[in-house]
């Protein structure tokens, strides 16, 4: 049987937003069931539920607001709470971004683990996909298919550079808890050099460094520790479409196939999901196994 769930403590972390190179907190606090995961701007006092209605922004990052504020860079922290099946959670954030920590989700996954997680008494409803819902952008794809049973991912890159070419530019994952973990959470953010020197000239990335994220020149990885996994590149597409994907509000049972997709068209994605409920069915599994293995525990 699958229950909502939160978290059983308040957990807090410093890092730098990677736009605004500011120095940001974030707080995450036990929620109430049926609350939803809720972002606060404690420095203005707005509140912005996590939402594919609140996506106000996809280029650079997935950012949510309203007519008063946003916050950006939400997609890392957001596929951590879906990697432990968190979807209830209140977000103290006390400036316009989350910090960008090291580019992955691994501090986020730190810090859930501090936490603990805590059923709740309510079942938990999961997204189930009837039948394939498909957008495009030029050569670009995504979609959503029905899978009989859990979670799949299957995504494909294509960037001409001799680093990413040289390694797997497709990945399939089936998701858990611990493949999440092993295999798809310590992959960072990538950027080129040239594409970096760009954005400082539009007083964009004020926070990147190699620190946070995985850095190429025409020719190499400039990090010096080079590749957390031969496929980190990929790997870290799929991680960001988790956390895109958790906009939906829902947990999805289905197979979400892409190539060469971004924060765009994964939010294009979720609209026609949304937009087209033939396609798509709520369901729970009161009484009995849930297809989606979180394997994580919880306090009774």
């Amino acid at each position: 049987m699958a229950k909502q769930r939160t978290i059983r403590n308040q957990v807090q972390a410093q890092g730098v937003g990677i736009h605004s190179g500011q120095s940001i907190c974030v707080t995450l606090s036990p929620a109430p069931e049926d609350s939803g995961i809720m972002f606060r701007r404690t420095d203005c006092g707005v509140d912005i539920p996590a939402g594919v209605q609140q996506v106000v922004d996809t280029q650079l990052c997935t950012a949510l607001g309203n007519d008063q504020t946003r916050i950006g860079t939400v997609e890392h922290l957001l596929s951590a709470l879906a990697g432990f099946g968190i979807d209830k959670v209140l977000i103290d954030v006390d400036g316009a971004e989350i910090p960008i920590m090291d580019g992955s989700a691994e501090p986020f996954i730190f810090l859930l683990q501090s936490a603990g997680a805590v059923e709740q008494s309510q079942v938990k409803q999961f997204l189930r996909v009837k039948r394939t819902v498909r957008v495009t952008q030029g050569d670009k794809m995504a979609e959503l298919n029905p899978l009989e049973n859990g979670l799949r991912f299957d995504v494909t890159i294509d960037f001409d550079h001799p680093v990413i070419q040289a390694g797997p530019q497709r990945a399939v994952f089936d998701f858990s808890t611990m493949s999440y973990l092993k295999d798809i959470s310590r992959a960072r953010t990538f950027g080129f050099l040239h594409e970096y020197e760009q954005l400082k000239a539009m007083n964009l990335a004020l926070g990147g460094s190699l620190e946070n994220a995985i850095v190429l020149d025409d020719q190499q990885v400039l990090n010096e520790d080079g590749l957390r996994y031969p496929d980190e590149f990929v790997k870290h597409k799929i991680l960001d479409a988790f956390g895109d994907l958790s906009l939906l509000g829902y947990s999805v049972l289905g197979e979400y196939r892409a190539y060469k997709a971004g924060h765009s068209l994964t939010y294009d994605l979720v609209q026609a999901v949304l937009a087209d409920p033939s396609a798509w069915e709520l369901v729970n599994f009161d009484g009995c196994p849930a297809p989606l293995d979180y394997q994580w525990a919880v306090a009774a």
